[in-house]
């Protein structure tokens, strides 16, 4: 069944990366909405590898601004809360819980080009999937990539299992904030169908 107009507006059509933000408390308890609703998102054989750092106090505001470039400080100092979406190079040790009909957890030890690639990319799907999620229960998103990860992942994930991908502040949007939409392609600009 086709998602109504207004769902679809929600989640793409009226949708828009906010840059500027009311100051409206995003609670704990939204957070965890959150995680339950994107953690039901496809992943490559469950493999799941997304790790998600919801920056939201003070103290850990000021750890993370440091490692921001600096057109990204300040919509995050007033963003309710800045998502970290890292990827855990040892997702493989998790498969036999999270897909238990096969050895999968053999198909990455030992590769390390393939565990990267993999944690890569199920881990952007997850951030897209955050994104998404966050939209469909009324928040605003703000994907960010200007940040030093190097930075990020010393001082969030010290033990270098862990590595930064993305950020994405999230909260209620202030749409003074926001820059006229961009244009995107038409179909056949990006699309083909053989």
């Amino acid at each position: 069944m086709k998602l109504a107009d207004s769902a679809l507006d929600q989640l793409f059509l009226t949708a828009r990366t906010h840059n500027a933000w009311q100051d409206k408390d995003v609670p704990d308890a939204l957070l965890r909405e959150l995680a339950d609703l994107l953690k039901m998102g496809p992943t490559s054989a469950n493999s799941s590898p997304a790790r998600f750092v919801f920056v939201k106090s003070k103290e850990g505001k000021a750890r993370l601004m440091p490692h921001l470039s600096e057109g990204n400080r300040a919509k995050t100092l007033a963003a309710p809360v800045c998502a970290i979406i890292g990827y855990d190079t040892e997702f493989y040790e998790k498969l036999p819980q999270l897909f238990p009909h096969a050895d999968a957890r053999s198909w990455f030890v030992g590769k390390p080009a393939h565990i990267e690639t993999t944690a890569f990319r199920n881990s952007s799907l997850q951030g897209a999937y955050l994104i998404l999620a966050a939209r469909a229960l009324g928040l605003d998103t703000g994907g960010m990539s200007g940040f030093d990860n190097a930075g990020v992942d010393r001082e969030f994930f010290p033990d270098g299992k862990i590595k930064s991908n993305f950020l994405c502040n999230l909260g209620y949007g202030d749409p003074k904030g926001l820059f006229g939409r961009s244009p995107r392609f038409a179909f056949d600009e990006f699309c083909k169908i053989v």
